[in-house]
């Protein structure tokens, strides 16, 4: 068992990487309070994180290595066209100062499947490697969970040093992260 969940663990923080790397640019970007953010992002990334291989495990083989195909082209045109948005109003000079403008609820859920679409095919992996799922699914959230909390924070901090360039940056980072999603399938 220790074994086993060293290997849930490591599956669980190289899913998390990706809604970090959001989360830390969504920090960037917004106005709110770092604690909010963290709890925003984390509840949804989590959750998403958490059912994503339950969805993967009960679609079955057959269908995941469908979505596995397009997963990829799916989290590209999520992530930069909500990042694309990001670059566009940070780089507007009539830029409004709302607390989380650029992350109504819509968005971030898109954020949230963006970034754990390839959780689905670890519900499939969990079969096939004998791995217990529901465990397998707790730690996967909670770990989502910790990091895009920790990443929100980080990115508010940088963000409220650099005010609208920092939400530019948090727009080209989410674009960067689709484009790795679209590269990666292509090569």
């Amino acid at each position: 068992m220790p074994q086993t969940l060293v290997q849930v663990l490591l599956i669980a923080l190289s899913l998390a990487m990706d809604a970090m790397a959001v989360s830390i640019s969504a920090g960037l970007a917004c106005k709110g309070p770092a604690l909010r953010l963290g709890l925003r992002l984390g509840c949804w990334f989590g959750a998403f994180q958490f059912a994503m291989p339950l969805v993967g495990f009960a679609l079955g083989q057959a269908m995941a290595s469908y979505v596995e195909a397009v997963a990829p082209y799916i989290a590209f045109a999520l992530l930069a066209f909500i990042g694309g948005r990001m670059v566009w109003d940070g780089a507007s000079p009539d830029q409004q100062e709302e607390d989380l403008s650029v992350l109504s609820r819509k968005k971030v859920c898109l954020l949230a499947v963006a970034t754990s679409i390839d959780a689905l095919a670890v519900g499939v992996g969990a079969a096939m490697m004998e791995l217990p799922l529901v465990l397998s699914c707790a730690v996967i959230g909670v770990t989502a969970f910790a990091l895009s909390f920790l990443g929100a924070a980080v990115g508010r901090k940088l963000g409220q040093r650099w005010n609208r360039w920092a939400q530019v940056a948090g727009g080209l980072v989410l674009v960067g992260i689709g484009l790795k999603f679209l590269l990666e399938r292509l090569f």
